[in-house]
């Protein structure tokens, strides 16, 4: 029998979850980010809940090859763009759209061989400072592109720093309408947060295209302040492994590596087979909610590599075999949404599903 551990992805939820963006981006045509395979849900089990996209974004040529073999015709873009001449040979092929960031990159578009002129998305740098030309020099890369027969068209675009935050787009907003006055061509703007926060608001924003990632994988991209509840998002990647063994414990006595949890009272415990290995956060306190049969209760003792502990006094009636849900949805249907667990580690949900371990097995339900 095999471990008994697995990562459930939702369809439906997916699906669900992409018509969230359509909602609050009336009008505009919806990338699905679908970069880190599928923000670890994988890309082949992703796909039916996300097919309902006008296009698919992602990093890498690999990535575009494996959407394209699952039979989707549509638009794909690189975000990164691309890193060498040979790539424009592989967007030729794959018909992909892709990101142009720098001066190099325009260079290898004017050198390149293609009797197919190929769909451009011109970044600019308005504040985030990673990707991007800057205001000053935007213009100019515009014009450039213009005037290549390798080109297309050109797509106007952004990334915004502080969608999620209390400082909010306004400066970057004003800075791409002021930079991007007179130049032709659809725009991009808004991830997650700027979709669910203010595209439905302002045209500007949702523009002609909106970029949803974490949103559309069932994470708040502004929790704690929201939850998906209050998004009404739904998860998307459930982790869930059995209980494997129960340990009755005296109060005074301790658990796992270090002793680092001692109990209060007489206690029953629940080892479940799932551990940092699988990509369960190690830096998780003791009290880190878990569900088990569908009720929940608490992590305790440190975690180890393969297992961990939890308080089985909430749910008396759970043993060997019992089913206790990391994140997501449980086998009833309760909700313990990945950020509560990211950010009891410090983190954020993005990076636990991007951290499900290869030795999890997934399938798509």
């Amino acid at each position: 029998m095999p471990r008994p551990v697995e990562a459930l992805i939702h369809s439906d939820a997916l699906a669900h979850n992409l018509r969230r963006a359509r909602v609050s981006a009336p009008d505009a045509k919806v990338w699905a980010v679908v970069k880190a395979n599928a923000y670890g849900h994988g890309i082949e089990h992703a796909f039916a809940g996300l097919k309902g996209a006008d296009g698919f974004a992602l990093l890498d040529l690999k990535e575009a090859e494996r959407v394209r073999a699952l039979g989707w015709r549509g638009p794909i873009l690189l975000l990164e763009g691309c890193f060498e001449v040979r790539d424009l040979e592989a967007c030729s092929r794959l018909n992909l759209w892709h990101t142009v960031h720098h001066e190099a990159q325009i260079d290898m578009l004017a050198a390149h061989k293609t009797h197919t002129p190929h769909q451009v998305f011109l970044k600019m740098n308005s504040g985030m400072n990673r990707l991007g030309f800057r205001p000053a020099a935007y213009q100019h890369a515009w014009r450039r592109l213009s005037g290549l027969t390798q080109v297309e068209s050109i797509v106007l675009m952004t990334h915004l720093s502080d969608a999620d935050g209390a400082r909010g787009i306004a400066h970057q907003l004003a800075l791409f309408e002021a930079t991007t006055q007179g130049l032709s061509g659809e725009r991009t703007l808004a991830n997650s947060a700027a979709t669910l926060r203010f595209a439905a608001q302002q045209d500007t924003v949702r523009a002609d295209w909106v970029r949803p990632g974490i949103m559309v994988y069932g994470s708040s991209p502004d929790y704690p302040q929201r939850g998906i509840a209050d998004w009404d998002l739904q998860p998307t990647m459930s982790l869930r492994a059995q209980i494997i063994a129960t340990q009755d414990l005296k109060a005074g006595e301790q658990v796992g590596y270090g002793s680092r949890f001692t109990a209060e009272r007489d206690m029953r415990l629940g080892v479940v087979a799932c551990g940092y290995a699988d990509g369960y956060p190690r830096v998780v306190p003791d009290g880190t909610p878990v569900l088990v049969n569908d009720v929940r209760t608490r992590l305790v003792g440190r975690v180890s590599m393969d297992m961990i502990t939890v308080d089985l006094t909430p749910v008396p009636e759970a043993g060997v075999g019992s089913v206790a849900t990391l994140w997501g949805m449980s086998p009833g249907g309760a909700v313990l949404p990945i950020d509560e667990i990211a950010l009891a580690a410090g983190t954020i949900g993005y990076e636990l599903m991007c951290a499900l371990a290869p030795r999890v097995p997934t399938r798509a339900v």
